[in-house]
Formats: structure tokens, sequence, C-alpha cells
């Protein structure tokens, strides 16, 4: 289990950050390709994603830290492509609802 102030070292891991960036853009593009069901809070933040998804990246780490606080540094680091996503997509919908105000 990573500590405290090893998950908070982890919030500008360059190749983590790159990862996650992938991810939210992918979690943009499928909103995006679902639009008829896309609300506006949803629409909104994958513009955001877009525009700067380095900037949604450092957002979305600590969400993707949170949700993985019993692994290890290592274990977090080594994470497949597949759990990224799958994390991302997660805190994507936190986001944007926190965003809204939901």
């Amino acid at each position: 289990m990573a500590t405290l102030s090893e998950l908070s070292g982890l919030y500008n891991d360059g190749e983590l950050i790159k990862k996650i960036s992938a991810a939210a853009v992918i979690k943009a593009q499928d909103i995006l390709s679902n639009v008829g069901t896309a609300t506006a809070a949803d629409k909104a933040w994958a513009a955001r994603a877009f525009s700067d998804p380095s900037r949604e990246a450092h957002r979305l780490i600590k969400a993707v830290l949170a949700a993985n606080s019993t692994a290890t540094v290592a274990q977090i680091q080594a994470a497949a492509d597949t759990a990224i996503q799958t994390n991302v997509n997660a805190a994507a919908r936190l986001f944007i609802d926190a965003d809204a105000g939901a």
C-alpha cells in the first residue's frame, strides 16, 4: 500500500500524467461520439479535455490515485492501459457531476 506521501509524490509523475491525459481524450471522444445521450455537462467536460488534456489529467490523477490507494507505487506505475482507462472513465464521471453541481 502506498503511503500518503508516496501518493502525493505521484501527482506529477510524467508517465502517469501522459497515460491519464491520453485516457481523458479517449473518454472525451467517447462522450462526443454519443452526442445524442451526452448532457451539456458531459459536452463541457469533453471540450475541456480536448482543449487542455494535460490540465484535465492533473485533475484526474488525484481521483485515480485515491481510487487505487491500496496499491503500491510500483503497481500504480505499472498499471495496464485498460486499468487506467477504466479509472479515468470513473473519475471523469465524478468531475462531470461535480462541475455541474450534482
